[in-house]
């Protein structure tokens, strides 16, 4: 692996922490999902729909950000993006009922949906090409290192008393102001895409985005199959989990904290474990593996009935489920055309996640049903997916090495 420079981690740093404290004002949500039920007098499937509403408004803001960032730089972008998502997650806290809780949500899936694809352009197009499959572990950790996070605010603040003020589901929603503050950092310390200034200095005229696709939709269309799969792998193990351990296991806040923090450990290790690995066996091949461990976890992970059992199937599970997603944003930046880099990769990757979006109310709905669990329904889409998952990147054009340029 070539060495990184102290300016390219700054980027990388930056890139990462974006995508984690995203991550961890989403996942906030899922902690809180039976007392915000309570708050409003409904069922947990009815708050699941906020999970739905925020996957499926995020190809807007990957679509509306990503144009930005073509067009006008991907740092500037992205300062403005994260600023919007912790604004607009923090107001969550203050919704006078589920109808507003749900726009609000609607409306923080919008910026949230921006994130990912500025921030892995900014680093794909800043670092060596030797170097993609480490960083695209370490950005893709960015994800479960935010659900990691809200284990620990959930297991540490939820329910506890801070300065007098008992801290119930809206307090948990104001820590997501705290992200706001990357954008000090990005501002001073975090240069722009060399690759996007060489273009914006360039005189050469530059495709569309319209015409770039319309060469490119035969891969465009196969991506976003992919990224629906990808989305139903890692929202089908994650959102729901919470719940199950609180209400069919009726486990404490503090034992949900923990178990969580060890499925969130394991996503780590298997983000850049896989990430780091695809640069030696090539972005298919590590993905294949990846998905297929998660086969041998179900039993414990979805049936155990002890914490040390569940906490065992869940780092495995989660090994693999993020040990495939460490790979993705290497794989999409070396396959998306240039001129719509900011734009192409993060918009497949939610249009996928608004496929895949009604995915939390379906699993919750079936295993509210008679006859059936949470672990059932946990169990039926994580296998299902893995599978399938499995099956289809091997259809993928093989990326690793690919040249990457703002004008390709």
């Amino acid at each position: 692996m070539g060495k990184l420079n102290n300016q390219q981690w700054r980027v990388v740093i930056a890139s990462f922490l974006g995508w984690a404290l995203d991550a961890f004002d989403f996942f906030i949500l899922v902690f809180t999902l039976p007392a915000i039920a309570a708050t409003f007098g409904v069922k947990v499937p009815e708050v699941a729909y906020a999970i739905f509403l925020t996957l499926a408004t995020r190809f807007i803001g990957a679509f509306i950000f990503g144009r930005l960032g073509d067009k006008y730089g991907r740092k500037p972008i992205l300062m403005l993006d994260i600023v919007l998502y912790s604004i607009l997650g923090a107001s969550a806290a203050l919704a006078p009922s589920l109808a507003a809780f749900l726009v609000l949500r609607a409306l923080f899936g919008v910026a949230m949906g921006g994130e990912w694809g500025l921030g892995s352009s900014l680093a794909m197009e800043s670092i060596p090409p030797e170097t993609r499959g480490f960083v695209s572990g370490v950005l893709q950790c960015g994800y479960p290192t935010g659900f990691l996070l809200a284990s620990v605010v959930f297991g540490l603040f939820y329910h506890a008393h801070l300065f007098g003020y008992l801290i119930d589901w809206r307090g948990m929603f104001l820590f997501s102001l705290l992200p706001a503050l990357l954008v000090v950092f990005i501002r001073s310390a975090v240069p722009e895409s060399e690759a996007f200034e060489q273009a914006a200095k360039s005189s050469a005229p530059k495709p569309g985005m319209i015409e770039t696709l319309s060469a490119n939709w035969g891969i465009s269309v196969y991506l976003i199959v992919l990224m629906l799969a990808f989305n139903l792998f890692s929202h089908g193990t994650q959102d729901l989990y919470p719940v199950f351990l609180e209400k069919q296991h009726k486990f404490s806040h503090g034992t949900v904290s923990w178990l969580l923090i060890i499925a969130n450990l394991g996503a780590i290790a298997g983000g850049l474990a896989f990430g780091a690995w695809s640069e030696k066996i090539g972005r298919a091949n590590a993905i294949t593996i990846a998905s297929l461990i998660a086969l041998p976890a179900i039993p414990l992970w979805a049936y155990g009935s002890t914490p040390l059992m569940l906490a065992i199937g869940a780092f495995i599970m989660q090994v693999g489920v993020q040990g495939a997603w460490g790979v993705v944003p290497a794989h999409l930046n070396e396959l998306a055309p240039g001129p719509v880099r900011a734009t192409l990769p993060g918009f497949v990757y939610q249009i996928g996640n608004f496929l895949a979006s009604y995915n939390a109310p379906y699993q919750a709905k079936l295993a509210e049903a008679p006859g059936h669990s949470y672990g059932y329904a946990l169990a039926l889409v994580a296998g299902v997916v893995a599978i399938v998952l499995a099956v289809l990147i091997r259809f993928t054009p093989e990326s690793r090495g690919k040249a990457i340029s703002v004008a390709q």
